[in-house]
C-alpha cells in the first residue's frame, strides 16, 4: 500500500510499540504533524513548552518505563533546543529516539531558512544518527533507530528526515519491531572462570553496581548474587533503586559526595567488583589511588568501559542480568559474615552528615517527604545541592523511580523529566526537588503540567543561590561568590496560580508536615517553595584532584 513519508513515519512508530510522543510543531516538520493528526486516536501527543522540555520528557518517559522515549521537533531552532536533551540521554544511556523535520533535498546545504546540519551536530551526542533523503529510506531507517536505541548499551539516536522524504510517497508494509535479545556472544567460559576465581580468593569483596543494573533489569539478579558472596553493596547516583536503600549491607553512593562507609570498605575491600557502572572521575577521584590493595573485576555490557579509567583484573563483558546470573550458579558460598559484620558497625559509627544550619534543613525535608509517599513514588531532581542531598537521603528501594540527570549535570532537566514520568505512570505519585536556580531555567514547563492535567508536585529547596557553585567558591576560590548569589523575588505561589496550578510556601518547620500533607494531596501543577538555609553544604566531599578517601566533613573555613 502507498503511503506518504509522514505517514510511514507515524506507521513505524506504531509498530515498536509507541503510543506517546512529545514534541513541538514546525514548517519542515509539519507533514508529521499532519499525520499524527490523522493517527490521533492511536497515538498521544504531548505539546510542551519548549522543545528541550519535550526531549527531556521523553528521557523521564524512558527513564522511568525502560521503553524507548520519542520526541520530534522541526529543523533549525527546533532542532538544535533538543540538543542538550539528547547529550543528556547518551550520558546516562538513556534510549529515546529525536525525529527531526529538515529542508527539501534542492536546499539542503544552501543557508535554507531554518536549516542546519543537525546531523553533523548530534554526532557526538547520540549512539547513532541518520539523515533520510528519499522516503523509500523511512521506514528501514526507523526500525534501525529504534533497534540502536535500545539494544546493547541503550541511548539516543537521532532521525532527520528532509521535507521532501515527508511528502513523497512510496509502498510500505507492516514489520514487526526486531527482538532485543540478551547480547552474550562476548560472554566467555574463561572469563567467567577467572571472575569465579577472583570471587573465591577474595575474604572482602565489595560490589559497585551502576545505572547499567536498571537498564538491564537486573535488580533481582544483583540481590541474589551481592547475598551469595556475601558482598556489601555501594551504588551509583544512576544505579540508585536498584539496591534496597534499607538493605543493612547497603553502604550508599560512592564518590564526591559518598559515604564515608563506603569510601572505607573500598579501602580496605580485597575485591572491588563493578557491576553496570562506567568509573567516572566523580566515583574514582584520583584515579592512580583508587582501590590500590583491591583486585578488580568488572562487568559490562560496554567492552569499551573495560580498562578505560581503571585497570582490571578480571572482566565479562555481555547483559548483566544473564552475567550475574551465571556468576551466582558458579561461584562457591563462603562464609564472610565478619566482613559483613564490620560494614554494619561502620554505619553505626559513621551515619550520614547532616548539618544543622538553619530552621528547615534539607534532611529533615526529604524525610518528611518520604514518609508521605509509596514505595513506588517516582522521584525526579534537577541538579545541584538538592539532587544531591536527595541521592544521599532518600530511602530509594526499587529501580526506575530515581529519575535525574547523572553524567551531564542539566539543571533544567527535572519538571521535564516528571512530566514524562507521570505521562508514562499515571497512577504513581510524581515529586520533583529542585533548586530555585535549576527551577527557573524550565518552570515555563508549568503550563504542560496543567494543559495535560497531570498531578505533579514540585518541591523548590530554596537558598537564593546557585549553591553547588557557591560552595565550591568556599572551598576554593576565598568565598569569592560572583554571581552565585540569586535573591530572585520570584513569587513562586503567583507563579503557580499564573498557569493553573496552585503553590505553598514553607518558611518554618513546624509548617513542614502539615504544609505537606496539604501539597501533596491537591491534584495538578503544584509548587512548593521551602526556605532552607544558603550555606548549608552537600558532604561529604572530596575535592577535586584529591583521592576518593580524602573526604571533607566540613567545607566552612
Amino acid at each position: 500500500m502507498k503511503k506518504t513519508g509522514a505517514q510511514i513515519v507515524v506507521e513505524c512508530l506504531l509498530e515498536q510499540g509507541v503510543d506517546t510522543v512529545f514534541g513541538y510543531p514546525g514548517g519542515q516538520i509539519i507533514d508529521v504533524y499532519d499525520a499524527l493528526y490523522e493517527y490521533s486516536d492511536r497515538i498521544t501527543h504531548i505539546l510542551t513548552a519548549h522543545e528541550q522540555g519535550a526531549a527531556h520528557a521523553a528521557d523521564g518517559y524512558a527513564r522511568s518505563t525502560g521503553k524507548v522515549g520519542v520526541v520530534i521537533a522541526t529543523s533549525g531552532p527546533g532542532a538544535t533546543n533538543l540538543v542538550t536533551g539528547l547529550a543528556t540521554a547518551a550520558m546516562d544511556s538513556i534510549p529515546m529516539v529525536a525525529i527531526t523535520g529538515n529542508v527539501s533535498a534542492a536546499l539542503l546545504g544552501k543557508d535554507s531558512f531554518q536549516e542546519v546540519d543537525i546531523f553533523g551536530i548530534t554526532a557526538p551526542i547520540t549512539k547513532y544518527n541518520f539523515i533520510v533523503k528519499d522516503q523509500s529510506e523511512l521506514a528501514e531507517t526507523l526500525r534501525r533507530a529504534f533497534y540502536i536505541a535500545r539494544s546493547g548499551r541503550p541511548g539516543p539516536v537521532l532521525v532527520d528526515i528532509l521535507k521532501n522524504a515527508q511528502m513523497g510517497t512510496c509502498e510500505f508494509e507492516n514489520a514487526p519491531p526486531r527482538p532485543i535479545l540478551p547480547e552474550v556472544d562476548h560472554i566467555t567460559e574463561k572469563d567467567l572462570q577467572r571472575a569465579k576465581e577472583l570471587i573465591e580468593a577474595s575474604r572482602h569483596p565489595f560490589i559497585f553496581a551502576g545505572g547499567g543494573v536498571i537498564s538491564a533489569n537486573a535488580s533481582e539478579e544483583l540481590k541474589a548474587f551481592a547475598a551469595k558472596i556475601g558482598a556489601p553493596v555501594s551504588l551509583s547516583m544512576m544505579g540508585l533503586g536498584a539496591y534496597p536503600a534499607e538493605d543493612p549491607h547497603f553502604t550508599g553512593m560512592l564518590g564526591m559526595h559518598g559515604t564515608k562507609v563506603s569510601s572505607m570498605a573500598v579501602a580496605q575491600c580485597d575485591l572491588f567488583i563493578v557491576a553496570g557502572a562506567r568509573l567516572s572521575d566523580r566515583v574514582i577521584g584520583k584515579s592512580s589511588e583508587f582501590a590500590s590493595h583491591a583486585r578488580i573485576l568488572h562487568i559490562d555490557i560496554d567492552p569499551a568501559e573495560i580498562n578505560k579509567n581503571i585497570r582490571t583484573d578480571g572482566s565479562v563483558v555481555g547483559d548483566l542480568k544473564v552475567t550475574l546470573s551465571r556468576l551466582t550458579q558458579i561461584v562457591e558460598e563462603a562464609d564472610r559474615s565478619q566482613w559483613l559484620s564490620q560494614i554494619e558497625k561502620w554505619k553505626r559509627d559513621y551515619p550520614p552528615v547532616r548539618e544543622r544550619k538553619g530552621e528547615i534543613t534539607p534532611y529533615y525535608l526529604i524525610s518528611e517527604v518520604a514518609a508521605r509517599l509509596p514505595e513506588d513514588a517516582i522521584i525526579c531532581t534537577d541538579v545541584g545541592q538538592h539532587q544531591i542531598w536527595t541521592a544521599q537521603h532518600y530511602p530509594f528501594s526499587l529501580p526506575r523511580t530515581f529519575i535525574s540527570s547523572g553524567g551531564l549535570g542539566t539543571m533544567g532537566f527535572g519538571l521535564g523529566a516528571a512530566i514524562g514520568s507521570k505521562v508514562a505512570n499515571p497512577k504513581r505519585k510524581v515529586v520533583l526537588f529542585t533548586g530555585d536556580g535549576s527551577f527557573h531555567m524550565n518552570c515555563n514547563e508549568l503550563i504542560t503540567v496543567t494543559m495535560q492535567k497531570l498531578d505533579i508536585t514540585v518541591i523548590v529547596l530554596n537558598n537564593n543561590v546557585l549553591g553547588m557553585v557557591r560552595q565550591w567558591q568556599k572551598l576554593m576560590f576565598d568565598k569569592h561568590y560572583s554571581q552565585t548569589t540569586l535573591n530572585r523575588k520570584t513569587d513562586y505561589v503567583k507563579l503557580a496560580e499564573a498557569y493553573g496550578g496552585t503553590g505553598f510556601v514553607i518558611t518554618k518547620k513546624e509548617d513542614v508536615g502539615p504544609t505537606l500533607d496539604k501539597a501533596l494531596k491537591t491534584k495538578g501543577a503544584v509548587v512548593v517553595n521551602v526556605a532552607i538555609d544558603k550555606d548549608v553544604n552537600v558532604l561529604p566531599m572530596v575535592p577535586p584532584g584529591k583521592a576518593y578517601n580524602q573526604q571533607l566533613m566540613s567545607i566552612d573555613i
